[in-house]
Parts: C-alpha cells; structure tokens; sequence
C-alpha cells in the first residue's frame, strides 16, 4: 500500500512520529515529510535517521499557506500534531482550539485543494465525552475530520480517525514521572481507583498502518486494547516507594471511555477493533451485512474485559527504559 507513495507526519517530530516513520522507512516508500515547529528537534532528527527518502518541512498547522506548500505532491498524510498536555490546554485554552480546531481545518482544506488520497489524524479517548478543553477540542477535530468527507465534492480525498489511549512512554505520560520521581522514594498518585486504556508506541502505529487499509473515509479506529490500574503502575514501577494520593487534577476523570453509549448505537465490533461509522447519507452501507452493537454499550477503561497485571506492566515499562 505504501509503495511508491508520499507520505507527511505533521507533528513528525514527536513520540509517535518518530516510531511511525521509521516504520514506514521499512517499506518501499518514495518520499516522507517530517512536517513540524521545532527546527532543533528536526536537526536532532536528520542526524539520527540519516535516509535520503526524508524531507524535513518546518511549519505550522496554524499556517495554511505552509500546509499548502508542504502537501504538494503527498499521497498519505498523518496528523499527529496537537496541544496534547491537559494542563497545558486548560491554561491557553485559545492556543489549544488555534493548533486543534484551526489545525484540523487547515489539514482538511490544504488535503482537498492538493488532491492528497488519504488523511488520518490521530485522536484520543479524552475526546469521548470530555471533561477537559483538550478532549474537548480533539472531539472537535474528530467532528470536523468526519464531515470532510461531504467537502471532497469530485476530489478523492478521504479523511479518517483514530482514537486510542494512553501511550506507553510518550513525552510527559506517567511512566517517566514515575520514573523520576522513583529517587525521592514517594510516588504521587491522584486517585487509587484511577483506570486507563494502555497502548504502546508499536502498536499505535501498526494500527494506524492498519487503518489506512481499512479506511473508506469517515470512520473512527477505535483498538481494543487493556486497562491499567494507577496503584499497579505504581508498584511496578516503585514497589518499594510510599504512595502519596495527591487529588484528580482539574480536568481528570477517574476513568477514560473511548465508545460512549450514544457512539455504540453506530459502531460496528471487529475482533481487535471497533469502528464508530459517521451519521451522514454518503456513508451509506459501506460495512454491509456487520452488526451493531447493541444498547447499553460503553467501551470505557473501568469495565474494559483486558487487564494489564502488576507484571505485564513491569515489563512494559523495562522495554520502555532499554
């Protein structure tokens, strides 16, 4: 599929772009685009990768002009980039909506004007019925992502979602913090009951590789994937530490839900994934003869079917730390 092909990451820099470009440099591909704001990282980048099929592009989602400039000729994109950091979004609510909302707009309409095949942006499950500005505004982008499909008019572009949890490892997650905070000998947990859908880099990309061959445009990729308790990253990663609760911090749930009841009522189970299909007359019945799931249904971190145990995430977070 990626034979020959273009393909752009923006946010190209970051965790996953990292991982998914050196996965996709495994493959036949013509050319990639590391498209992203950090001219250092870029540089740090090029020294470590060093393959001639990479073009480093700086720019900004903000920037339609730039996307413009930087879709020429690209077959693939991948919108990685966003303000991720729920702090962070909370505090600069009106950047978070510039890079999240006005980004995805900007991805969407430079993808149409340059003929681009296929989009995927990446989502979370703070998108589903969020309780933060950065679920919030990627629930937003995920709406907005959906609906491009009735833009394309004759074009051929289609744009699809993929929503997973937390990444193992990924800048500022809680394993490094942990990790950190491991040599003062105490490890500062906001709530014991706390839950969270678990995935690693690895598997984020090989799902989005899946999803690209899956996709017809529309769709929401939805992985199954286990839960993790706090209390047994804790003691994974600090069995001898005192546990400190400290309180949910300001937009933090308990626990993370990525179908919601209202999502169930159009989503299709697959063995290994689930897809929310869009609510739009274009759809059609693109998946004919898959049955729905049926009412109540919540795909939520609380009463996931797969559990990491205290071991599991041990070596989890060893792999992470070699």
């Amino acid at each position: 599929m990626l034979e020959n092909k273009t393909i752009l990451v923006t946010g190209g820099t970051g965790s996953f772009g990292k991982k998914f470009i050196r996965r996709i440099l495994q493959e036949d591909v013509k050319k990639v685009i590391v498209f992203s704001r950090d001219e250092l990282k870029q540089y740090e980048m090029k020294q470590e990768f060093q393959d001639t099929r990479i073009r480093f592009f700086i720019g900004d989602v903000r920037d339609q002009e730039r996307l413009h400039r930087a879709f020429n000729s690209v077959d693939i994109v991948i919108h990685a980039a966003a303000m991720k950091h729920v702090e962070a979004c909370e505090y600069n609510p009106f950047e978070a909506v510039k890079t999240n909302i006005y980004g995805a707009q900007n991805i969407i309409e430079a993808a149409i004007d340059c003929n681009v095949e296929q989009v995927i942006a990446l989502s979370t499950d703070k998108a589903a019925a969020p309780v933060n500005l950065y679920g919030a505004t990627k629930l937003a982008s995920d709406k907005l992502f959906v609906a491009a499909n009735s833009y394309v008019g004759e074009k051929h572009t289609r744009f699809s979602v993929v929503r997973y949890g937390n990444v193992v490892g990924s800048r500022g997650s809680v394993i490094p913090f942990f990790t950190k905070m491991r040599e003062t000998g105490i490890l500062p947990v906001t709530d014991d009951r706390m839950t969270r859908f678990w995935i690693t880099l690895d598997q984020g990309v090989q799902f989005v590789l899946d999803s690209l061959t899956r996709m017809h445009g529309g769709e929401i990729f939805v992985p199954k994937i286990p839960s993790m308790n706090i209390m047994d990253l804790a003691k994974a990663i600090g069995p001898e530490c005192e546990i400190n609760i400290v309180g949910i911090r300001p937009g933090e749930k308990l626990h993370e839900v990525m179908v919601t009841q209202d999502d169930a009522r159009h989503t299709i189970e697959f063995e290994d994934y689930y897809v929310i299909t869009p609510e739009f007359a274009w759809w059609g019945d693109k998946l004919k003869g898959m049955s729905r799931l049926t009412e109540p249904f919540e795909y939520s971190s609380e009463t996931n079917e797969q559990w990491l145990s205290v071991e599991d995430l041990r070596k989890m977070v060893e792999e992470f730390q070699t």
